[in-house]
């Protein structure tokens, strides 16, 4: 959840657009704080070991957490005119989610490759050539320790890969095609 977040950022300051950047930052910011906060209560409840929520129960409580909290903000963001762009792609983080609870049966879907290769594709996209290189790279360094904690096997890293880039493919079409 931080490599979006820092993709989206540096999309939109590529653009010159920087104040909205850092009210974007704030957002990202208070966002993940809260999702910290909340993977720390429940570490200090004794309901999960870790606030890595790698726990099939802890996991489903973490998703379910993270889908309202994606959900809220997509609505958050269109109700009070927030560019398009940002709207639709919490909307399709929301859906990542979405998909791994309902995937959750036959596969451990890494969210977190998921994420990072959304915000590859972001880069790819519309960012320097160099900062999609570092993405792919850095895409690289988060499936390597995946498999190295044992949070997943290597099908769980390409489930969250084609769910990462069909997200990816979805926003760019979307941009293109002159919907948001």
């Amino acid at each position: 959840m931080v490599a979006l977040p820092l993709a989206a950022l540096a999309v939109t300051a590529a653009r010159g657009q920087y104040r909205i950047a850092l009210w974007m930052a704030l957002g990202f910011t208070a966002f993940a704080a809260v999702v910290m906060a909340y993977s720390s209560w429940q570490v200090r409840r004794g309901r999960w070991s870790h606030v890595d929520a790698s726990g099939k129960s802890e996991r489903r409580s973490l998703n379910r957490f993270l889908l309202v909290a994606l959900l809220a903000s997509t609505a958050c963001a269109a109700w009070f005119g927030f560019s398009a762009q940002l709207t639709l792609g919490l909307a399709l983080s929301a859906a990542m989610v979405a998909t791994a609870m309902l995937t959750s049966r036959w596969c451990k879907l890494s969210l977190h490759m998921a994420f990072v290769v959304f915000a590859v594709f972001l880069l790819l996209f519309d960012a320097p050539w160099w900062a999609g290189l570092a993405g792919l790279c850095f895409a690289g360094a988060v499936a390597w320790s995946r498999l190295a904690l044992q949070r997943h096997v290597p099908r769980d890293l390409i489930a969250g890969v084609a769910i990462g880039a069909l997200a990816g493919t979805a926003f760019a079409l979307a941009v293109v095609a002159g919907a948001v």
